[in-house]
C-alpha cells in the first residue's frame, strides 16, 4: 500500500468503525421493536382477526404499547426485578448472547438516565494521580462539619464499558472541571470507553 493511500484508508477504517459502534444502540433497538411487532402483527392479530371475521386498523401498534406498557410494569415491582435478574444469569452464560444483552442494557441504562435523575452533571475528576482526569457524575451534595461545613460534591465515577460499576467519591467542587458535556454525552464517552463522544473540553 502507497504512502499517500494509507492515509486515507486508516481516516475511514477509523470513521468506519466509530459509525458502526454508533449504530448498535439504535439498530438493536429497532430489531427488537421490529421482532416483536412482527410476532404480534402475524400471529396475535391474525388469531384475533379471524376470530372477529374483520380487521382492525392499528391492532397491531396498540398491542405492541400495551406489550411494553405490560413489562414496563412488570419490571417496576419486586418479583419482576426478581425474574429478569434470573434472565440476566441465564443469558451471561451464552458468550454471544451476553455481549449483544450487555449491548442493550448500557443503551437502556443511558436513556433511563432522564427519568431517574440520577445524575445533575457530568464533571472531570483528578483520579489516581494529579493531571489525570475521569469523567464522574456529580450525584448530590455533603455537608463536612469538620470542615466549617463545606459543602463537598458527591461524585459517582463509572468503569467503562458498563456504567452500573464503579466508585463514589467526596471532593470539593474547586477539584473538579466543568467539560461542558451533557450527561448523555459524558455517558456515551464512558461507554465506548472515549471512542464516541465530544472532541472538546471547555
Amino acid at each position: 500500500m502507497s504512502k499517500r493511500i494509507r492515509p486515507v484508508f486508516k481516516h475511514f477504517k477509523k470513521y468506519i468503525f466509530r459509525g458502526l459502534l454508533a449504530i448498535i444502540p439504535p439498530a438493536l433497538s429497532i430489531f427488537v421493536i421490529h421482532l416483536i411487532y412482527v410476532g404480534i402483527d402475524q400471529r396475535v392479530t391474525g388469531v384475533i382477526e379471524r376470530f372477529l371475521g374483520f380487521s382492525i386498523p392499528g391492532l397491531g401498534i396498540i398491542l405492541v404499547v400495551l406489550m411494553l406498557y405490560l413489562m414496563g410494569f412488570i419490571a417496576s415491582n419486586i418479583a419482576g426485578r426478581k425474574l429478569f435478574s434470573f434472565l440476566e444469569y441465564l443469558v451471561r452464560r451464552i458468550p454471544l448472547v451476553n455481549t449483544t444483552y450487555q449491548v442493550g442494557k448500557q443503551l437502556a441504562t443511558t436513556l433511563s438516565l432522564p427519568e431517574k435523575q440520577v445524575f445533575k452533571r457530568p464533571v472531570l475528576v483528578e483520579y489516581l494521580k494529579p493531571g489525570m482526569w475521569t469523567v464522574g457524575f456529580v450525584t448530590g451534595t455533603i455537608v463536612d462539619r469538620s470542615q466549617n461545613n463545606e459543602i463537598l460534591l458527591k461524585v459517582y465515577i463509572p468503569t467503562p464499558p458498563l456504567p452500573t460499576s464503579g466508585t463514589m467519591v467526596l471532593v470539593r467542587k474547586s477539584q473538579t472541571r466543568d467539560p461542558g458535556w451533557t450527561i448523555e454525552e459524558a455517558m456515551k464517552v464512558v461507554i465506548s470507553g472515549g471512542i464516541i463522544g465530544p472532541d472538546y473540553v471547555v
